[in-house]
């Protein structure tokens, strides 16, 4: 259902919140979160004003955008924007943010999505039930994962034990820097928390034969792998299909997609069985889910995660997932990693249960 409505005024502001621990992976570390906060007042046709909130998180270089290069470009972007009526579901709407965004996809879904949360308010719908329809009002209850960063084998077995006594069972471990430390580090989790399922993330960090080691060497342990995450370099789609044909659980792509054609390119490749959606990495919900549905029509799994993003994006991310109908992993946790809760509302969080909420848009309300 389009709407069109008139953008009114954007606002931008660093979100950058510290975390409980360094969050490290194959390739980057952060010890806060490198996003911003975009504020969007729009008018509908009657007069009625609504904000909507959306969140765009830099995480170099898994993108080529960093802070300040996004805080630049909203702001260059929001001069042509502010006064125009615009309806942000058409097609020629998502042709002008291409324009106004060239190659800053994280800067453009910060704004898509505070376009929708308050087009979404506006009408009084959930952002859930106004893109996913009846599928999207219904699907409200997600489960997530949660992250172990890389850290000291000792380190990650004490976090996954502390989360464990909070209700989280499936855990999402980085991987990527040194094989044998992986393992050590893999298996003090397992020992800590027996039982435990994982999700073994490398960030493009391994070569094909190191990730089938350690697949491998996993397997004779009898661990409960769920999946392998991205576990080569994103362009070497020859290592990520040789993977893909070596190991039993499915091979999700991340770094590897990004758009509908990097999608056809791994299908064409068989170098992934799967593949996560990410609203920053594509520029936006809007083909985020995109990317979902061809994937689903296509007969693979998808995840849903997020970079190291504030409750504002996990919620966003958690209405993606819900207009899809759910997904068949939930990595949407960092707002848990996190030192303070900048936001309130989205969703309700029984450990990794979380119930979405009737509010419309997604429901997000900053902690003043």
């Amino acid at each position: 259902m389009a709407y069109p409505v008139r953008i009114a005024a954007i606002d931008v502001r660093a979100l950058e919140v510290p975390l409980l621990h360094p969050f490290a992976i194959a390739t980057a570390r952060m010890i806060a979160t490198r996003s911003v906060e975009v504020k969007v007042t729009v008018s509908s046709m009657d007069g009625t004003l609504a904000n909507g909130l959306g969140e765009g998180a830099a995480l170099p270089p898994v993108t080529s955008e960093d802070l300040p290069d996004v805080l630049v470009s909203i702001r260059r972007a929001a001069a042509a924007l502010v006064g125009r009526h615009v309806d942000v579901l058409s097609e020629a709407f998502a042709r002008d943010l291409d324009a106004l965004f060239p190659d800053a996809p994280v800067a453009r879904s910060a704004v898509e999505v505070a376009l929708l949360d308050a087009s979404a308010r506006i009408l009084g719908l959930t952002l859930r039930a106004w893109l996913g329809g009846e599928r999207g009002r219904a699907t409200r209850a997600l489960t997530t994962d949660i992250t172990l960063p890389i850290a000291a084998p000792d380190d990650m077995a004490f976090r996954a034990r502390t989360w464990s006594e909070r209700g989280f069972g499936i855990f999402k471990v980085k991987v990527g820097l040194n094989l044998d430390q992986d393992i050590k580090s893999l298996v003090a989790v397992k020992e800590a928390v027996p039982g435990a399922r994982f999700r073994i993330d490398a960030n493009a960090g391994f070569s094909s034969g190191d990730a089938v080691r350690m697949a491998r060497a996993l397997e004779e342990r009898e661990f409960e792998i769920e999946c392998y995450e991205q576990p080569c370099a994103a362009d070497d789609l020859d290592a990520m299909a040789r993977v893909t044909e070596a190991v039993d659980p499915p091979v999700i792509a991340d770094e590897s997609v990004k758009t509908l054609s990097d999608l056809h390119r791994v299908i064409a490749h068989r170098a992934a069985d799967g593949v996560n959606l990410k609203i920053v990495k594509s520029g936006g919900l809007l083909a985020a889910r995109t990317l979902g549905e061809e994937a689903r029509r296509r007969g693979m799994p998808v995840m849903v995660g997020g970079m190291v993003e504030t409750r504002l994006g996990m919620t966003a991310g958690a209405h993606l997932a819900a207009t899809l109908g759910g997904v068949a992993f939930v990595d949407l946790d960092t707002a848990w990693l996190l030192a303070e809760d900048p936001y309130e509302g989205g969703y309700r969080a029984k450990g990794p249960m979380y119930d979405l909420g009737d509010e419309p848009g997604l429901g997000v309300r900053p902690i003043r």
